[in-house]
């Protein structure tokens, strides 16, 4: 009767100190990613303005006013963005699709020197006029902030729920969105909701928004939109989601198929750079709308500024130029110029429905297309939708946003993917739409469970040798070799049937059921779910050499455990 109390003290020792970790953990990413998010956001926004503002380079053409700015701009982001890769020893630009394959693996450690330099390098292209965007970086800013302090504090908190509070404090701070940070995190990142995870991202979440606004001032984007009669909206929403559906799936096959398409050119990455820098330059002198974040041309799109022409012109050319950029070198986000694109969108179908009589609120429709095309291409349609809801604190667009982003996000998978980073992930043979145990089951080499616990046989023995081996270890099965070379199983009751003088070459199974040395827990699994026997053996393929032999109850054993211990950390 005396141990209860002790217990129930421990207990409750043990979560005060848990709560207190989470409280540490939360609290301590919500100021770090404000600060890092603010500063990234605000930095971009200054050199932006400054190269907007040089006028040395102008000059006319007829009667049209043209400046070398952008062009300039562009080369000298490459020459910095070559500096980057040397210094950091990057070979590819790491982002989003990295942060989510993290969160999904056993070890879950990100690079933390490519995670720094990948977003150094996205500050540049997006200062220079990149046709890029922010906040996938800032994303997996965050990741590599949660993946290094999961590092160095060791296991008292797992790294999931590290990742997730950089993830949602970058959302949050980036779009003074905090709910949908939190959502952000578990929908697109993590893909799992847990009490245990969701306390500190929630906390990192709103504390990385507070200090934001404390800080850097209080700022929804396109707070202020007109009021609208949501019963009108409403159907013109959910027409338009497919639309947007399509729009966002041939911005992603052509972010996909640019880099390939690239990749055959056979020029250096340094060649490609200041090849894209070049091509960049001179459209930004042309149209300057499609440089940069676009952030500004977004809120002119929002006024209606634009006429119909004027807009699928940029819209075709933002995601021409995004997918150039992208494969050419520079990087950056693609949620920003989805954004763009669907704002465009949203404008050019508000134009083509009034030019035959069809009046709706054109904020609304640009709303929509934002939500939507952004939504598909990241693959988080409630996110979407909140964070539409928390930029324009208007309950009736995000309500008109949702039915777009449904519509439109059931298209885009069924057109291309679920987003944009799985498809890239699966390019590299990575399938998160699996799950952690799938993915976890693939890293576990069967090699782990190889056991030497088995009766051997060699050419020279007689049956009755093999036989009387077998019976002593109560075995049904053993393995002829030629030294460690495997030639093929015997089996006790086969051989009963033999003749005495039956060679044991002519007798073994040499078409066996057997499991290549580099197999994965997930491959074995699949062989093992149609053998029948004792044990399965374990072969060398290069060599021939039998390694050892593993059991079915030994393989389905370590899927159980791997399979509970997944089950809790995303039920827990």
């Amino acid at each position: 009767m005396s141990q209860r109390p002790l217990a129930s003290g421990q207990a409750v020792t043990e979560l005060i100190r848990m709560l207190v970790y989470l409280i540490i953990t939360g609290v301590g990413f919500g100021l770090l990613m404000a600060i890092v998010t603010n500063g990234f956001v605000i930095g971009v926004g200054q050199l932006t303005q400054m190269r907007e503002g040089l006028s040395m380079f102008q000059f006319s053409i007829g009667e049209h006013l043209l400046s070398l700015t952008p062009l300039l701009a562009m080369l000298v982001a490459a020459v910095l963005i070559i500096i980057i890769r040397r210094v950091f020893a990057i070979s590819r630009w790491h982002g989003p699709g990295d942060s989510i394959y993290a969160a999904h693996r056993t070890d879950n450690e990100l690079d933390v020197k490519a995670g720094f330099g990948s977003t150094l390098a996205a500050f540049v292209s997006a200062s220079g006029g990149a046709s890029v965007g922010q906040y996938g970086p800032l994303v997996h800013f965050g990741a590599t902030i949660g993946s290094f302090a999961r590092q160095i504090t060791g296991g008292r908190l797992t790294t999931d729920i590290f990742i997730g509070c950089g993830v949602a404090s970058a959302i949050a701070a980036g779009f003074n969105a905090p709910i949908a940070g939190v959502v952000f995190a578990h929908e697109a990142i993590l893909r799992h909701f847990s009490v245990r995870t969701v306390t500190p991202i929630a906390i990192a979440s709103i504390t990385s928004a507070g200090m934001s606004k404390w800080i850097f001032g209080d700022n929804h984007a396109f707070s202020g939109v007109p009021d609208i009669n949501l019963v009108e909206v409403l159907p013109i929403a959910l027409i338009a989601g497919p639309i947007f559906g399509v729009i966002a799936a041939l911005y992603m096959m052509g972010l996909r198929h640019g880099t390939r398409l690239v990749g055959r050119t056979g020029l250096t990455p340094s060649q490609l750079l200041f090849l894209g820098a070049l091509l960049t330059g001179l459209v930004g002198m042309v149209l300057p709308q499609i440089l940069g974040l676009g952030t500004a041309v977004v809120l002119d799109m929002l006024n209606m500024e634009f006429g119909l022409a004027m807009l699928l012109t940029i819209l075709v050319a933002k995601a021409v130029m995004t997918a150039l950029c992208l494969s050419m070198g520079f990087f950056g986000g693609i949620f920003s110029p989805a954004l763009f694109i669907g704002a465009a969108a949203g404008a050019s179908i508000h134009k083509l429905l009034a030019s035959i009589g069809i009046m709706v609120s054109g904020p609304v429709m640009v709303v929509c297309g934002m939500a939507a095309v952004a939504s598909a291409v990241i693959g988080a349609p409630v996110s979407g939708v909140l964070i539409m809801l928390e930029m324009t604190m208007s309950y009736d667009y995000a309500l008109a946003a949702m039915l777009s982003v449904v519509t439109a996000a059931l298209v885009s998978h069924h057109i291309y993917s679920h987003s944009f980073f799985d498809r890239q992930l699966l390019d590299r043979g990575i399938d998160i739409s699996q799950g952690r145990g799938h993915l976890e089951m693939m890293e576990i080499p069967v090699r782990n469970l190889v056991s030497d616990d088995f009766v051997t046989a060699y050419q020279s023995d007689s049956k009755s040798d093999v036989v009387d081996r077998m019976i002593a270890n109560a075995v049904s099965e053993s393995y002829l070799l030629d030294e460690k070379r495997f030639i093929g199983k015997l089996t006790l009751h086969e051989l009963l049937q033999q003749p005495d003088d039956i060679s044991l070459t002519a007798a073994a199974d040499t078409a066996a059921i057997s499991i290549k040395h580099d197999a994965s827990l997930m491959q074995a699994i699949e062989i093992a779910s149609t053998f029948v026997g004792e044990s399965i053996p374990v072969i060398d393929r290069d060599t021939g050499e039998m390694l050892g032999v593993v059991t079915e109850g030994d393989i389905f054993g370590l899927y159980l455990s791997t399979q509970n211990r997944i089950t809790d950390l995303e039920r827990s």
